[in-house]
C-alpha cells in the first residue's frame, strides 16, 4: 500500500514510522525540513519538502498512484484543503484529515470528508478515565459519542439473555467473550458465569450502564 502522511508533527512521524513497520510505502510531506528529523535514521520511506496542499508537491510525492493520503497538519484548513484536493482531484481512494475544531470536524464528515478531531478524542477520553474509570472501555466510536465496553458480567446476569439487559438506542451486548472464545450473541443467548461482555454504548448512557454493571 502506498501512504502519503502530511505534515511530520509528532503525529505524523509516528504514523509513518508505524505504517513503515507494517510494510507499507510512505512518502512524508512537510514545509519545514527540520521536522523530517522525527522520523530517524533507520526511516526507509519517502520525504518531499514542501506545502501539503501544493498540487506539484503532491504529484512528486506520488499522490497519483497513492492508495492512502493522510492530512496531519497543525493547521485544520491545511488538512482540510489537502484532503479534498487528494479525493476531489487526484481521486485518492483513502483520506482522512485532522480537525483540530469538532464542529468544523463534524461538518466535514457530514459531507463525506473522514476527519478526526484529536480536541473531541481527547476530552472523551479524559472523561472516561476521571469520570467512568471502572469501565474498561475498549474503543471509542464517532467523536466519542459511542464506546464499546468490555466487562466481566455481574451475578445477576448468569442465567438471563442478552434481550434482557440492553437499552434500545442506548445500550448493547455486541459480543460475548466465554472461555477464551468470542461469540456474538442472539437475543435469546443466555449469559453464563465466567462471561465477559462486550456492550455498545452511547456516551449519555454510561452512568445506566455502570448500574446495571452493579458498579455503582
Amino acid at each position: 500500500m502506498r501512504v502519503i502522511v502530511v505534515g511530520c508533527g509528532r503525529m505524523g512521524a509516528e504514523l509513518a514510522l508505524t505504517v513503515v513497520r507494517d510494510g507499507h510505502e510512505v512518502t512524508v510531506v512537510d514545509r519545514n525540513p527540520q521536522a523530517f528529523a522525527r522520523l530517524g535514521t533507520s526511516f526507509t520511506g519517502q520525504r518531499v519538502e514542501g506545502v501539503g496542499f501544493d498540487r506539484d508537491v503532491l504529484v512528486r510525492a506520488g499522490v497519483e498512484r497513492s492508495d492512502a493520503l493522510a492530512a496531519l497538519t497543525a493547521s485544520d484548513n491545511a488538512n482540510i484543503i489537502t484532503a479534498r484536493i487528494a479525493r476531489n482531484v487526484f481521486r485518492v481512494p483513502k483520506v482522512v484529515a485532522r480537525v483540530y475544531d469538532p464542529l468544523r470536524a463534524g461538518i466535514y464528515r457530514r459531507l463525506g470528508l473522514p476527519t478526526v478531531s484529536t480536541t473531541a478524542w481527547g476530552v472523551s477520553r479524559i472523561v472516561q478515565l476521571l469520570v467512568h474509570r471502572e469501565l474498561n472501555v475498549i474503543r471509542t466510536l464517532g467523536e466519542g459519542e459511542a464506546a464499546l465496553v468490555e466487562h466481566e458480567v455481574p451475578q445477576s446476569w448468569v442465567g438471563r439473555s442478552v434481550g434482557e439487559v440492553g437499552v434500545p438506542g442506548e445500550i448493547s451486548v455486541t459480543a460475548i467473550l466465554r472461555r477464551g472464545k468470542a461469540l456474538l450473541p442472539a437475543a435469546a443467548t443466555v449469559f453464563q458465569a465466567g462471561d465477559r461482555a462486550v456492550v455498545s454504548v452511547l456516551s449519555a448512557a454510561r452512568e445506566r450502564l455502570e448500574r446495571l454493571l452493579e458498579l455503582r
